[in-house]
């Protein structure tokens, strides 16, 4: 079996995506205490340690790993997404200055220093993009690694019920073969109305009265809010679809129910990343939606833990 280090771990959809391919997540880390609590909770056989990155040395790791395979991460992507309205003009300031920004050094610091066989690091799509592409190229290839790979990949071509464009940084080409999409419909089916005993996470979200008259009025696919980023505007409290995949899951975001005049719960919105309904959020109702939006969706990060795993077994 195969070690894997989970850097920027979140909630664990990443890490949860390499244990159901087989692999040991052997250590994970972030900074955010109910995203640790999270993380605990769904794998038992983990060392979680709530630290900040820049404060973590590759010993402290290798206390519970004498051997890394793999180092998988997800640095904050609020100082690259063009959703942020605050995003630095400079593409070199969001990575050299932006303090979130130099978060990603962080991970390529650690990576040179255990030196895993693979590395797989996931972000928006802008890191893929110049001049970005080759300051990060550039940086691992100081801590050791001469190939690198920008692996552009959508979640909903790998069964997950929502959009999402992300890339996946690593030094292997990382192609999984395609699954096929999932509705929306597919994703909440079966699931018992709000407030019922299971699945948890499962608790109506409130909203004001003027809010619940103005969603009573919206037809599917249109947006309640409209809120601008540097890259334009972005939608909020959008009516989902029943027949077509969710637009892209993130920790602010909120959808209407395609039918019922009500918000998502957590546990509809973890429906709409693959999530298992036994994997537990902690924390309040907020950060369990942060949890929610800002990781890898689960089926995704199976598609790709797969691909690792025929790499290092020689078949990749």
């Amino acid at each position: 079996m195969y070690n894997v280090v989970d850097l920027f771990a979140g909630g664990g959809g990443f890490g949860l995506g390499f244990a159901k391919a087989g692999f040991r997540i052997r250590v994970a880390v972030d900074v955010d205490r109910d995203a640790a609590r999270t993380y605990s909770a769904n794998h038992s056989k983990t060392v979680v340690m709530q630290e900040d990155v820049r404060l973590v040395s590759y010993r402290d790791l290798l206390k519970y790993s004498n051997t890394v395979d793999v180092v998988i991460g997800s640095p904050p992507c609020e100082p690259f997404t063009a959703a942020n309205p605050e995003r630095m003009e400079e593409p070199a300031d969001r990575l050299y200055v932006d303090p979130a920004g130099q978060l990603t050094l962080e991970f390529i610091r650690l990576v040179g220093e255990i030196g895993p066989r693979v590395f797989v690091m996931e972000n928006v799509a802008a890191l893929a993009e110049e001049p970005l592409k080759t300051y990060i190229r550039r940086e691992f290839k100081r801590v050791g690694y001469d190939e690198v790979y920008f692996n552009v990949l959508h979640a909903e071509d790998y069964g997950v019920p929502s959009r999402r464009r992300r890339v996946f940084i690593s030094n292997i080409e990382i192609k999984p073969p395609k699954t096929g999409g999932v509705t929306v419909r597919q994703a909440l089916h079966g699931l018992p109305p709000p407030d019922s005993a299971y699945p948890p996470n499962h608790d109506t979200v409130t909203i004001s009265i003027k809010k619940q008259e103005r969603i009573a009025k919206m037809r599917p696919g249109e947006a309640l809010m409209r809120f601008r980023g540097a890259g334009g505007f972005y939608e909020n409290y959008i009516r989902l679809v029943w027949d077509d995949v969710a637009p892209t899951v993130m920790g602010s975001r909120r959808f209407i129910h395609p039918e019922e005049h009500r918000l998502l719960t957590v546990r509809e919105q973890a429906r709409l990343m693959g999530y298992p309904d036994d994997y537990v959020f902690l924390g309040s109702k907020d950060s369990q939606f942060n949890q929610v939006g800002e990781s890898v969706p689960p089926p995704l990060a199976y598609a790709i833990a797969v691909e690792v795993r025929k790499y290092l077994e020689g078949r990749g």
